[in-house]
């Protein structure tokens, strides 16, 4: 009767334990200029990534900033140039967490990056289509792709409008979109309460 008594207190513990060990993923509401998207974090596969993009998002850096590389059929890219295509300062680059093995398909978000495999920042795109020759393959400097850190969850419509804007050449830059298309804010979502 004891055993039984015991083990009646300790279930309502085991069962809050269990809820919250098994929270949701963070997510973050990414509003444009074009309308809003929300991303799922996949903070379990790429922990450094994640922590570095919401540093970002929590000292409200991406607010100005504009989606400046538009390619329809391939992705759209931001989070690091203002509206006049200037760079924003940055913290140091992260190491590149692409052997998680996520792979860059349709409404995938990844980090930008330079040719050097460890130089992402703050730069992320959103992939329009599968893109696997963005996927890792092994640790060369070609074979290291892209980290997958996330993935629209809500307005991937708005994404499918960002990519099919107007672009040119500014500032030499090529597929930048002619009308800026601007991040206005990147800010946490809540979690419901179960």
């Amino acid at each position: 009767m004891k055993t039984l008594v015991s083990a009646l207190v300790l279930l309502p513990l085991l069962a809050a334990f269990t809820v919250s060990a098994q929270s949701p993923n963070p997510r973050v509401a990414v509003k444009t200029s074009m309308g809003s998207f929300t991303i799922e974090l996949h903070e379990k596969e790429a922990p450094e990534t994640v922590r570095n993009f919401l540093a970002y998002v929590d000292e409200g850096f991406y607010a100005g900033t504009i989606f400046h590389r538009v390619i329809d059929g391939f992705m759209i890219q931001g989070g690091g140039l203002d509206r006049e295509m200037s760079r924003k300062k940055t913290r140091d680059p992260i190491a590149n967490e692409a052997m998680n093995k996520l792979k860059n398909r349709a409404g995938t978000v990844a980090m930008a990056r330079t040719s050097a495999p460890n130089s992402a920042t703050s730069q992320f795109f959103v992939t329009v289509v599968d893109n696997p020759m963005l996927d890792y393959r092994d640790t060369s400097a070609e074979g290291i792709g892209y980290c997958v850190f996330g993935k629209v969850v809500e307005g991937m419509e708005v994404v499918e409008k960002i990519r099919s804007v107007p672009t040119g050449v500014k500032n030499g830059m090529r597929d930048v979109p002619t009308t800026p298309v601007v991040i206005e804010s990147i800010t946490r979502v809540k979690a419901e309460a179960k």
